[in-house]
């Protein structure tokens, strides 16, 4: 399906249009801020139908390159949120937003951001997948913790949210892999797309109703996303260094923290708090999957020789 695969390696493109159309004309966005939740849920089932048992396997194989993952997923990510929005000065609405961002797991791009980037492709699989499960716990607990002070936080509310929106609709993906595994394979760079086209719909209806804001509040939240971001990639690549991993080893640690699950950010923040607060997570998934991509052309053209590179797109 080339038509596809052209579609979805403008990613980017897709959503810095979509997000300068929503602060435009923002109405014809915001009338769908209820459907974020559908949309998050339409992204975690796409993924889920890409979804094998190797894919669990895997898990089993390399437990060390992801538990140092998941380790600094939710470590590095939420603390640098915080320090950033304290270091900026930002309101305690974005700074829950910020903190939401930085406590989601992995994003599904980070896969194929991965494979563009000569990284193991299967390794970023299996570190997106248990970082989601982890997150049902994780994302509520550490918002809690580090901006529960200064906002109410509905832990519990959370949870529940979590496990409909995420786990659910993944769980329920796999199942269906399971018996259309053949026929989901021919068809997987559309399902790409469907989760690109919702992503993207999530960002214009979050910029859309923040469009009254976005020439006080814009430039400075783009200033923390992009300050968070590349502490993650950078964090990321550098303690998997530290620690012996090979490059490609930790450039699918540096993208799989770097790059955040931002569309469940801002369902719950759109659901738990405020319009101001998912305006983080809306200009985080715009920003990373520029940065992510432009990581990943750099890394490619620096061929790693740590060992042959895993290029099946198939797991992208």
């Amino acid at each position: 399906m080339p038509i596809f695969e052209r579609l979805n390696r403008l990613f980017p493109v897709w959503a810095i249009l979509f997000a300068l159309c929503a602060a435009w004309q923002p109405e014809w966005f915001t009338g769908l801020a209820a459907q974020i939740q559908l949309l998050l849920a339409i992204i975690m089932f796409a993924m889920g139908l890409t979804l094998s048992r190797h894919d669990f396997l895997g898990v089993i194989r390399a437990p060390l390159p992801i538990v140092v993952g998941l380790i600094l997923q939710f470590s590095i990510m939420p603390l640098a949120a915080l320090l950033v929005s304290w270091l900026l000065g930002l309101s305690p609405e974005l700074t829950t937003g910020m903190v939401l961002v930085g406590a989601t797991a992995g994003g599904t791009a980070s896969n194929v951001m991965t494979w563009l980037a000569g990284g193991n492709v299967a390794l970023s699989v299996s570190m997106t997948l248990v970082s989601t499960l982890v997150s049902v716990a994780a994302t509520p607990l550490l918002t809690w913790a580090l901006v529960g002070q200064s906002v109410e936080v509905p832990v519990w509310g959370m949870f529940l949210s979590i496990a409909k929106l995420v786990i659910a609709p993944i769980a329920l993906g796999v199942v269906i892999h399971h018996f259309l595994g053949k026929q989901i394979k021919n068809v997987e760079p559309a399902l790409a797309t469907l989760a690109m086209a919702a992503i993207v719909l999530i960002i214009a209806i979050v910029v859309g109703l923040n469009a009254g804001r976005l020439a006080t509040l814009g430039p400075m939240v783009a200033l923390a996303v992009i300050l968070h971001n590349a502490i993650g990639l950078a964090g990321g690549y550098n303690v998997g260094r530290l620690l012996g991993f090979d490059k490609r080893t930790s450039r699918t640690i540096a993208i799989e923290v770097g790059m955040q699950n931002s569309g469940l950010a801002v369902s719950l923040a759109s659901q738990f708090f405020t319009a101001t607060s998912a305006l983080p997570g809306a200009l985080f998934s715009v920003w990373h999957n520029v940065s992510g991509s432009l990581l990943a052309g750099y890394w490619k053209r620096r061929a790693v020789d740590d060992e042959s590179l895993d290029t099946d797109p198939a797991r992208s």
